[in-house]
């Protein structure tokens, strides 16, 4: 029987989430960015160090709309964020998780009024969101314009974001006036050739020394060229790059945004009903599991909003789901996210064997994006133990390394420390599309703790 629901699918593999997520056959992510390349991914990823990048952001996300008296109440019960001071032309990063603490998503959301919210990003926090303000006595109403992939008809808003040095200087030159101040991660307005656009001050890059060195903006659909084409024209004076397929999923990296951690949705009779809702053919359901991080087991691949990076994040000032578990989790122990440089010299072994290794060749190594699957976890390890996992392989010009993030058990988080990460995935051969005959290999990697090679 063709499963309808995420659960039926579940169940369809035996009741292991682990080997159906495994099996699924899907790559990575294709981003629906017009280009692959508008110049060449190195100077694009170049430019938001130097310059700016201008990037279309129109296409590729999930925006889901929370209108209605409740819509504080409903966010402020499923997110471990504080809504004490949260209202209209304010956004946060919001993290939802389980009732036992594990993520199952963050995205941005935007206070477009005090009763009127906006949920942006990939979809299964707005998903998790939705099914709450279904299930639970909130006067909300949902509208979902979903990513341009899975959507019949047009956007109902253009989203462009531009960051980088030079960010503020274009955004004024097309306005043709001085931007108003916009504190961070608050949303301010200013027209750019006749129409009026809502920016928010948010950083996605992370270039250090710069208080506000992005601007993401978004309009009416129908305004989209006209703005797009005024940003164009005002950025050529300031040498910005327009940004490609290609380039966009590198900035997570950069930034230390882990993208796509597993969502912690596949397991325990409290979300059996949340699975049973979720549909087979949704994101959560074809989010296909590779990397040299194998276990049986799904809820090893769950994580804490801790692990994330999101400690500061989780405020104990208000009711939310998860927060009993959270409040242990804070007390004990945490893994810690941190940047994984990998040796250049075993970068050039994997590539040569990847290459010319023949029937022992190392899994090949995509450049500037290496993951070959939506999720992607690589096992670390220190001597013999598993340490942590690294995740989204990529390679930048302003890092001029490889580097996955990682998350690491917290005594082995240390800056220059070194540890071993498994290069490869036997495990997906045959079902994973990307991924060919190979042997899983080693490659030494450095830990960072904070951002590297942000200087040239």
């Amino acid at each position: 029987m063709t499963p309808q629901s995420l659960e039926q699918s579940i169940q369809n593999a035996g009741g292991n989430a682990a080997t159906m997520l495994r099996q699924l056959p899907g790559g990575p992510y294709r981003f629906p960015i017009p280009q692959e390349e508008y110049t060449n991914w190195r100077d694009e990823q170049e430019s938001w160090r130097r310059t700016a990048v201008l990037f279309d952001q129109s296409f590729h996300m999930s925006d889901v709309y929370f209108t209605g008296p409740d819509v504080k109440r409903l966010f402020s019960d499923t997110g471990v964020n504080s809504f004490a001071n949260f209202g209209k032309d304010k956004a946060k990063q919001f993290v939802a998780v389980n009732p036992q603490g594990k993520v199952i998503a963050d995205a941005i959301l935007f206070a477009f009024a005090d009763d009127e919210y906006s949920l942006v990003g990939g979809p299964a926090a707005a998903n998790w969101v939705q099914y709450q303000s279904e299930i639970g006595d909130y006067d909300v109403t949902v509208t979902r314009d979903e990513a341009s992939m899975w959507n019949p008809g047009e956007r109902l808003l253009f989203r462009l974001q531009l960051q980088g040095p030079r960010a503020l200087d274009i955004a004024a030159a097309a306005a043709g006036t001085a931007l108003p101040k916009i504190k961070f991660f608050n949303i301010g307005e200013f027209d750019i050739a006749g129409t009026t656009v809502r920016a928010l001050n948010h950083t996605m890059i992370g270039t250090p020394g710069h208080e506000m060195t992005g601007l993401e903006m978004t309009g009416p659909w129908r305004d989209h060229d006209k703005v797009y084409d005024a940003l164009v024209e005002a950025g050529e004076q300031f040498g910005m790059r327009i940004g490609g397929a290609r380039s966009y999923p590198t900035t997570s990296n950069e930034s230390g945004w882990i993208a796509l951690p597993l969502p912690a949705v596949y397991t325990g009779t409290d979300m059996k009903a949340y699975r049973e809702w979720l549909p087979a053919l949704g994101f959560e359901g074809q989010a296909s599991l590779g990397g040299s991080f194998h276990s049986d087991d799904v809820e090893d691949y769950y994580v804490t909003p801790y692990d994330l990076g999101y400690g500061k994040t989780v405020k104990f000032d208000h009711d939310f789901i998860g927060r009993e578990a959270l409040e242990q989790v804070a007390q004990g122990p945490q893994r810690r996210k941190v940047w994984l440089e990998w040796n250049d010299d075993d970068v050039a072994r994997v590539v040569a064997s990847s290459l010319f290794g023949g029937v022992e060749r190392a899994k090949f190594l995509s450049v500037p994006s290496a993951w070959f699957s939506i999720i992607h976890y690589d096992k670390v390890l220190s001597g013999d133990d598993t340490v942590g996992f690294g995740m989204d392989p990529v390679y930048t010009v302003n890092h001029k390394h490889f580097v996955s993030l990682g998350v690491i058990d917290e005594s082995k988080a240390i800056d220059g420390s070194e540890l071993t990460l498994v290069w490869g995935d036997e495990a997906s051969i045959g079902h994973k599309l990307q991924v060919e005959a190979h042997k899983e290999t080693t490659v030494r990697v450095r830990v960072r703790t904070t951002q590297p090679g942000v200087t040239r």
